[in-house]
Parts: structure tokens; sequence; C-alpha cells
């Protein structure tokens, strides 16, 4: 699966998580359970998306791009946003004000940067990249997926080599406190290969 095939799954699951927290805003203990259960699903998949793309995708968007880096560096504020509203939602019982402002500004947020890479990176993304480069780019994201991170981590620097070292000591730390909190079986399943 190419670089941006995986990454507009991601963009689809998130969207799709969004649209049913808007649609089901009960306020019965049964709602309110499958929102927070939602959130939990909400948290992991950003926090997986995030991570995969600090580390993989805007590098590469920095080498690729002529203004890969203007281009990079909104895109890594947004994420930095949404990474402390994620950090907010998560912390937050479901059906609070500190929850429900929380992710009120995430579902602006996402959208927000979500139409940004898909409508100004990608294209120029596309255009500078080859189909074996864009292949190889999703294989590498696609395996560092699998070890990424399932929670929000703000305090740790957006840069590739911080992803990748602290990004992984506190994936192995995330991994280990979902299956003892039960919280992996909230774990967003992939999307079928394209």
């Amino acid at each position: 699966m190419d670089a941006l095939t995986l990454l507009r799954n991601d963009h689809e699951s998130v969207l799709g998580m969004i649209e049913q927290f808007e649609r089901g805003r009960g306020d019965g203990a049964a709602e309110t359970r499958a929102r927070s259960d939602l959130a939990t699903s909400l948290v992991i998949a950003a926090s997986q998306h995030e991570a995969v793309e600090e580390q993989f995708f805007w590098p590469a968007v920095r080498q690729a791009l002529p203004d890969g880096d203007e281009l990079a560096d909104r895109a890594l504020q947004q994420e930095d946003r949404a990474k402390r509203l994620l950090q907010q939602i998560e912390a937050s019982e479901a059906g609070s004000s500190e929850f429900e402002q929380a992710l009120s500004e995430f579902i602006v947020v996402v959208r927000e940067h979500i139409e940004f890479e898909q409508d100004q990176v990608w294209p120029l993304f596309r255009q500078a990249s080859d189909r074996d480069t864009m292949e190889e780019l999703g294989q590498k994201m696609a395996t560092a997926k699998k070890v990424a991170p399932t929670r929000p981590h703000p305090d740790t620097p957006s840069t590739p080599g911080a992803q990748k070292t602290g990004g992984l000591v506190a994936a192995l730390t995330d991994k280990a406190r979902d299956l003892l909190t039960g919280r992996r079986s909230h774990q967003p399943p992939d999307p079928p290969p394209t």
C-alpha cells in the first residue's frame, strides 16, 4: 500500500469516528459508555497516525518538496494542538463538559488538518514522488504503525529521531498499559489492503 493510501485510510477511520460522535450525544449510561469507548478508539487511532507521520511522512515531505519545511512545520503545529486535545479527551470523563469541549475543539482541528494535508500537501507530494518511493514509504509507515504509541505524547518532540527513539519507549509503555487495563480491545482494526 502506498503512503497516501495508508494515510487516507487513517483519515477516513478518524472521520468516521467523528461522525459517530456527532450523531450520538445522548446522556444515558449506555450512550456515555459508548462515547467513552469510541473516544478510546479515536485516541489510539489518531495517536498512531500522528506518530507515523512524524517519523516518516513529514521528513519525506521536507525532502521531496521545495517548500516542504514550511508545509511540514505547519502540519506539525496542527498535530501538536491535536495531541494536546486528545490528551484532554483521554483524561476527561465522557459526557463531562471538559470532555465535550476538548472533543469539539479536536473535531475542528482534525478536519482542518486533514483538509490541509489532502488538498495542499498530498497533490504536491504525489507529483514529486515516483510510485516506488510511495510504495516504500507506505510499507515503512505500515510497519511503524504496528508499534506506534497508542496515546498522545505532546511533550515528545515531533522530530523523526525523537519519535523513533522516545516514541518507541512510549509505545512499549502504552501497549503494556493497554494490555493491563483492557484498553487494547478498543484498537481500531486496520483497513483491508487495497
